[in-house]
């Protein structure tokens, strides 16, 4: 005979077993919607890739594309470029609902592109960039001055050219000038770098994506800058002219000036910024002090270095005053 007492207790366990049943049911079936409202609002690639795309964005419409073809970005037989990828959409991002057939008076909805009109912030438009240009002279571009101030990569570079302008050292300065205007004016000046000629270009000296040097200089110092192209100003030197291990930049303006040999001064002002006039032989308290009674015409023609020719130092044993 059963009691009521063990009836009860038989049937707590299938209650609670049922509800945790109902329960898991419950969360499943919540888990399997999330899911599948994650995938509907996913957003789908387009079936044909680069000719969906190229089916408008030809050479016709307002950026031309085609020469993209010409980069390395368009080689799908490297697994490292864009279209061995998804093609465009491995940068512009799914292209799906752009891309597809519009109902009359629908709005075409935007796919993400690269410029001021972009449907992505600048920080994101680089994340794509930097998704596979991450390496080498890219190293040390987060945290460096283009990047606080909110420098894109778009706006120095462009990816649908056969030849972007920034990487050719004829036209590179013109692209850096649209931010350097100060620097652009000083290598037009009387004396400066062939930066104006296309000789040289900025990236000679500095690193544009980064640098852990001051002015993100490709070399530690400003000195080894110069010293790149400028050897025998080096040294060491028996007799040294101090401050030219010091820094170049107390006597050059490196990027130009209206003074011969790109000076801050002419001479004689630029030496006498340091030098004293006072007991040097060509300075007469009377005019008995000199010969002739007269000053040194080297002096009077207006450069110390007319006698101090060595003014980067001299390895003369009689050069101590730099003349030999």
């Amino acid at each position: 005979m059963i009691r009521i007492g063990d009836q009860k207790q038989g049937y707590r366990p299938r209650l609670i077993l049922a509800g945790v049943i109902v329960l898991f049911g419950w969360f499943s079936g919540g888990i399997e919607g999330m899911a599948q409202d994650e995938a509907d609002s996913t957003p789908e690639y387009t079936e044909k890739g680069a000719e969906t795309c190229l089916a408008c964005h030809d050479e016709s419409g307002e950026v031309p594309v085609m020469d993209i073809f010409k980069t390395p970005h368009a080689v799908p037989g490297d697994a490292r470029t864009p279209f061995a990828k998804n093609q465009c959409e491995s940068c512009h991002g799914p292209g799906a609902d752009h891309a597809k057939r519009l109902r009359f008076n629908q709005e075409r909805p935007p796919i993400p592109a690269f410029g001021d009109s972009a449907l992505w912030s600048g920080e994101k438009q680089n994340g794509i960039c930097l998704d596979c240009h991450q390496r080498n002279q890219r190293m040390h571009w987060d945290g460096g001055p283009h990047q606080r101030q909110g420098v894109a990569c778009v706006d120095c570079h462009q990816v649908h050219v056969s030849e972007d302008p920034v990487t050719v050292s004829r036209q590179e300065a013109n692209v850096c000038a649209d931010c350097h205007r100060n620097v652009q004016v000083q290598s037009h000046q009387m004396s400066s770098h062939p930066i104006r000629f296309g000789d040289m270009a900025c990236s000679d000296c500095h690193q544009p994506h980064g640098s852990l040097n001051p002015a993100i200089l490709k070399e530690p110092t400003l000195n080894d800058s110069c010293y790149s192209c400028h050897a025998e100003k080096r040294g060491p030197f028996l007799w040294e002219h101090a401050p030219v291990p010091d820094d170049c930049t107390n006597c050059h303006s490196p990027h130009g000036s209206n003074h011969p040999a790109l000076l801050k001064q002419r001479p004689p002002l630029l030496c006498q910024s340091c030098h004293s006039r006072a007991g040097h032989p060509s300075i007469s308290r009377t005019s008995n002090d000199l010969p002739g009674g007269r000053a040194s015409p080297f002096l009077i023609g207006g450069s110390c270095v007319n006698c101090h020719s060595k003014v980067h130092g001299s390895n003369h044993p009689s050069g101590a005053n730099l003349s030999r």
